[in-house]
C-alpha cells in the first residue's frame, strides 16, 4: 500500500480536527451556552454555523479521500483551501455574532458562502480531470 500524498494527509487530519470541534462546539451550544445563546442569538446564528462547519468539515474528509485514490491536482487543492476559507469567514463569523456579540465582521460572511460554493464546484472540476494513479 503506498503512502498518503502530503495533502490527502493535510485534508484528512483537518477535516477529523473539525469534525472534534463542531462536536464539542455542539456540546458546548446544548449544555454551557444554551442560556446565553438562547438569550442573545435568537436568528440561531450557532446552529447555522454549526451545520455548514460540520458540513464542510466532511468536505475536507472527501477531498482527503479523493486525493488518496486519484491524482491530487490543483483544483482539488484548491477545493480544500476554500473550504477552510469558508470555514472562517462564514462560521466563524456566525460563531462571533452568536456567542460574542461581534457583529463588525458580518459583511464577509457573504464571502464565506461564496468560498464553500466554490470550493464544491473546484472539487467537481478536480475529480472530472483527475487521472487514477498507476498501479504499482
Amino acid at each position: 500500500m503506498k503512502p498518503l500524498p502530503t495533502l490527502a494527509r493535510w485534508f484528512l487530519i483537518l477535516g477529523a480536527i473539525n469534525m472534534a470541534l463542531t462536536v464539542g462546539l455542539g456540546a458546548a451550544g446544548m449544555h454551557g451556552l444554551k442560556a446565553h445563546l438562547a438569550a442573545n442569538d435568537p436568528g440561531g446564528w450557532f446552529q447555522t454555523a454549526l451545520h455548514y462547519h460540520q458540513l464542510h468539515a466532511l468536505g475536507l474528509l472527501a477531498i482527503g479521500l479523493a486525493m488518496s485514490r486519484i491524482l491530487p491536482n490543483r483544483w482539488l487543492a484548491g477545493s480544500g483551501l476554500l473550504m477552510l476559507v469558508g470555514m472562517v469567514l462564514f462560521s466563524g463569523n456566525l460563531y462571533l455574532r452568536s456567542i460574542a456579540g461581534i457583529h463588525v465582521f458580518h459583511a464577509i460572511t457573504p464571502m464565506g458562502g461564496g468560498a464553500f460554493i466554490l470550493g464544491w464546484l473546484m472539487f467537481a472540476v478536480g475529480v472530472w480531470r483527475s487521472r487514477m494513479p498507476a498501479s504499482s
